[in-house]
């Protein structure tokens, strides 16, 4: 079978479509995930010495407890598939709705269950990026701020945040990236995103050959769009 170069051309709008799906579930996913990841990673490490000074009495027992809640959050979302997570969220959670509240029509749509899925898996393994970077910033630093009299809030604004900030910037490129390509895994509720276009032309013309690969070539650019972005931004931050 010849390649013909002009199935590829035929079939670009529907593709561009596809992908313009692709990038609007993948960033409303990451800034979703960004809020996600932010709280449940400093509540990872709520009350220890990571975030300052220990807090003490109620304020120590609501750390803990804060502390748990994210852990199992972050667990659960890191042992379980995305490609689960997605069908539970879609087909599963209306049936949990109803037999709980007897609502008769609750239903998620496909794309707002693919944001949703973003949101929650991503926000999973950034909480474990903004952890790590929070842990490693240096205790001295923290000491000497807690000598002035800085604030705990202070403290995570001004000398925590900055440099945890800079320090997660390569690896949530990488989650970034990652996310971008998952949002593939939503052909199985029906989203029309880019894969999903791919397949339904493929099934009218039979081209596989040139489909699949103007599919790749497209991942490809967008990955190799978002990786050069976040490089720039590294660079501008002089991370080291």
């Amino acid at each position: 079978m010849d390649f013909e170069f002009s199935v590829i051309v035929e079939s670009l709008p529907a593709l561009l479509a596809g992908a313009k799906l692709t990038w609007i579930i993948t960033i409303l996913g990451i800034v979703g995930g960004m809020i996600f990841g932010i709280l449940a990673g400093l509540g990872r490490i709520a009350g220890t010495e990571a975030l300052g000074e220990k807090p003490h009495g109620i304020f120590m027992s609501i750390s803990v407890l804060i502390r748990y809640i994210s852990s199992a959050y972050v667990e659960t979302v890191r042992g379980t598939p995305i490609i689960v997570q997605a069908m539970f969220l879609y087909f599963a959670f209306p049936m949990l709705v109803k037999a709980v509240t007897d609502i008769e029509r609750f239903r998620i749509e496909a794309l707002t269950a693919a944001v949703i899925t973003i949101i929650v898996n991503a926000g999973a393994y950034i909480a474990e990026i903004v952890r790590g970077s929070v842990v490693s910033v240096n205790k001295g630093l923290l000491e000497a701020g807690m000598s002035l009299g800085i604030s705990r809030f202070q403290l995570i604004v001004h000398i925590i945040g900055p440099i945890a900030f800079r320090r997660m910037i390569p690896p949530l490129g990488n989650q970034f990236i990652i996310s971008l390509k998952d949002t593939s895994l939503f052909i199985v509720i029906g989203v029309g995103e880019l894969t999903r276009q791919g397949q339904e032309i493929m099934a009218s013309n039979f081209r596989a050959l040139e489909i699949w690969l103007a599919v790749a070539v497209i991942y490809l650019i967008m990955t190799t769009v978002l990786s050069m972005s976040l490089r720039h931004l590294e660079r501008r931050m002089k991370i080291f």
